[in-house]
């Protein structure tokens, strides 16, 4: 496997030590050769380590922008556009509808419901990986100074975070704490979780959930989710447009959900574009956020 060196520690973290049968690690900006094509990693700005590829052979440069958006986070190196004549685009959220709001109004709302209800414990359920990590980070932007908690779940990856110097706080694990000392706390957790027995140990809890999919009223009223929070960590429907504009690509592949209104949008601005149907990609969050069997030891240990 080659990836970045945060994408391998990842990768064991949460698969154990055989996750691939041989490694190597890259940097940004670093390139390689394999059979007279040249492969370069660069920023894609979803999570830690995540990178786009760029493929080159005969002056013909293919990227691959696998997941990406191109908003800051405090938590990852931000999305590099790359020039290219070819470019592979995610579509998580290929539609006009999806047009995501300043991630720090979402995280105002948050503190607002924490001031409004001190009794009250906050569960926000977000993506174990990334997302967790980087509403955490935005709560501290925000001023929030007091401890923040965290199901079993979290703990591992959020600890790796800090590790790599991404400064989230003091972070506490949610099981050492009794049920009335949850008052007024906040508490990340897997979106799965906000409807478990789990749950239960918190005292009347206002629950969040962080994701770009709470754009979408339906799924918020499906999901229970009292305090929706539209915060993602893919590119929107601007984002996409903008992006595939920016790098000058002539021919565009979409992938990875909205496909079909992305290529049709390609090609009112004169771009050959085409869906390209990749096995094993899902929506956003719809894996609750207990990836592993690691992760699923933590979720039963908790409960």
């Amino acid at each position: 496997m080659l990836a970045t060196q945060e994408t391998l520690d990842i990768m064991r973290l949460r698969y154990g030590e055989n996750f691939a049968g041989s490694t190597q690690a890259i940097r940004y900006g670093e390139t390689v050769t394999l059979n007279g094509v040249t492969a370069t990693f660069h920023p894609a700005g979803h999570v830690l380590g995540s990178a786009q590829i760029a493929v080159e052979r005969g002056g013909c440069r293919i990227v691959a922008s696998g997941d990406y958006k191109d908003v800051p986070d405090p938590t990852c190196t931000p999305f590099a556009l790359v020039p290219c004549d070819v470019f592979i685009t995610e579509a998580t959220f290929g539609l006009p509808v999806f047009r995501h709001p300043d991630p720090d109004s979402e995280i105002a709302k948050l503190l607002h419901s924490v001031s409004l209800f001190p009794e009250r414990a906050h569960l926000v359920g977000a993506y174990t990986l990334g997302k967790a990590q980087r509403v955490i980070a935005l709560i501290r932007k925000a001023g929030y100074r007091e401890p923040i908690y965290l199901h079993g779940a979290m703990e591992t990856l959020s600890r790796y975070y800090i590790a790599q110097g991404i400064d989230l706080g003091e972070l506490r694990p949610v099981r050492d704490m009794k049920k009335a000392e949850l008052g007024g706390t906040i508490t990340l957790c897997p979106p799965s979780a906000l409807k478990e027995v789990w749950s239960r140990r918190f005292p009347d809890p206002v629950t969040a959930y962080a994701s770009g999919w709470m754009r979408v009223r339906a799924r918020a009223r499906q999901s229970l989710v009292q305090l929706p929070m539209v915060i993602s960590d893919h590119a929107d429907w601007d984002g996409l447009r903008d992006t595939i504009m920016a790098t000058g690509a002539g021919e565009i592949w979409v992938t990875h959900g909205q496909e079909d209104a992305l290529v049709h949008w390609c090609g009112l601005q004169g771009l050959k574009a085409r869906p390209l149907d990749i096995v094993g990609y899902g929506d956003e969050d719809e894996t609750d956020g207990v990836a592993d069997q690691g992760e699923a030891e933590a979720t039963q240990r908790q409960e």
